[in-house]
Parts: C-alpha cells; structure tokens; sequence
C-alpha cells in the first residue's frame, strides 16, 4: 500500500497530465477517498456491497464527478451495467482505482464514443504474464516486471474503451509497443485499434486512451504485423510526462 507520501507525489504526477488530457478534449478527475452517494441509484447499487468495494466505487464516482464538472459536463449519478459504470446522457468517461486512489476521465459524448484508463500502483509477479500475454507478447516482455505492469495496464484501458468488442480474457487483445505507449486491438475485431498512452506516475503505471480513433499511420487501421520495424524497442520509447 503506498504511504501518503508517495501517494501524493502520484496524484502529482496525474495532475501534471492535465494539459495532456485536455489537449484531446478530456478532463481527469481524483479522488484519495470516498464521497456519499448521489442519489437512489447509487445508494441501491452500493447496498449489497462489502464495505472495500463500496470504498472503491465511491472513490470512484467522486472522481468522476470531479472529471465531469472539469469537463464542464452534468455530474449526475454514475449508474452501472455490470461493473461497467454508466455515465450521465451526453457523456462518457472511465474510472480506475489503485490502492486508495480512484482517477476517473470524463468527455463529451458528441466528441468520443468511449474511454478508457487504468492506474496501477502496484507490480505483477513475472508469473502472472501467462495470464496477461499472448506468447508472441511473453517474448517482448523479455521477463520484465516494469513492462508487464504497462503492458497489463495498456490492456486493461483497451478493455474498458473497446465495450462489447472487448474479448472475454486479456490475452484477447492484441498489443505492441509505440512511441508514448501502445497500439491495442481486439484480436477478433482487428480493424478496430486503439492507441493507448502510457505514462509512469511517480512509479506507478497510468495509461489512457479514447473510441474512436483515426487509422494509425504505420498501420492503416489493420494489426501490426509483429515482425515489423516500426514500433520503438521498449529502451528507446521517449520519456512524454514520464512515458513509458
């Protein structure tokens, strides 16, 4: 569990992305702890929950509330379909939550069909690769621990912004390195690729992306062939804000 100190030099870290995020049309929003229910719709959701997971689900709606206001949208309830949350009508966004911290992006639905972030606070063990990768993907890893944490964060964002093209498993969505962070795509939709930014948060993993996006130039929109030259090797990725 990271001290307050390193938490607060990640929240640092996060709001320095600000402008970043902005520049695309979105806002971001934190949260270090949770905020009362909206209305009914939030209390019935969070009524059967134990209380860790009502922690988090609440951190997580005041994070998004906080992205909604700074995108100068509503914050009205954030429902859920499953463990989806449901954003208010004219928005979209996506929370993610890390220890005690939910960050949560926020946007105008006439602008972006979805969103999608991850924050990780904490490594994976090696072992947990099989779990994550496909085999093509264990070989670039080269038995890395920093780039399994992006590499499972990358696919996690790709996974809340791809909706119903999302695979069941994370294995399903295919991945490869570009500058800045990642190009993803679901392996049974591969005309469909998202471009996943990658940042280092005062050591912990944050990665972003939005739905739509134009087709990649280095692609044309299709799967990058693995054996291709144009994705940068992972010692040779820039530093953007701390970038991967």
């Amino acid at each position: 569990m990271p001290t307050h100190t390193d938490r607060a030099e990640v929240e640092r870290a996060l709001l320095s992305l600000c402008p970043v995020l902005a520049a695309s049309g979105i806002a971001l929003g934190l949260a270090d702890g949770p905020g009362p229910p909206l209305g009914p719709g939030e209390r019935e959701l969070v009524s059967a929950m134990p209380a860790p997971r009502r922690r988090d689900f609440l951190a997580g709606r005041l994070a998004a509330r906080r992205a909604l206001r700074a995108a100068g949208l509503p914050a009205g309830e954030i429902l859920a379909d499953g463990r989806r949350p449901v954003f208010p009508e004219g928005s979209v966004g996506s929370i993610s939550h890390s220890g005690c911290l939910a960050v949560a992006l926020a946007a105008p639905a006439a602008r972006f069909r979805a969103l999608g972030c991850d924050l990780e606070l904490r490594g994976l063990p090696v072992e947990a690769a099989r779990l994550v990768l496909s085999e093509d993907e264990r070989v670039w890893m080269a038995g890395s621990v920093r780039r399994l944490l992006f590499a499972f964060s990358a696919k996690e964002t790709a996974f809340k912004a791809l909706g119903d093209d999302a695979p069941s498993l994370l294995p399903g969505i295919g991945l490869r390195p570009r500058r800045g962070g990642f190009c993803a795509w679901p392996r049974d939709v591969p005309g469909r690729v998202l471009d996943v930014r990658a940042h280092d948060a005062a050591g912990s993993a944050f990665t972003w992306t939005f739905s739509p996006t134009p087709p990649l130039p280095e692609t044309g929109g299709k799967p990058p062939d693995p054996r291709g030259a144009q994705f940068s090797p992972w010692g040779h990725l820039p530093a953007v804000a701390g970038g991967v």
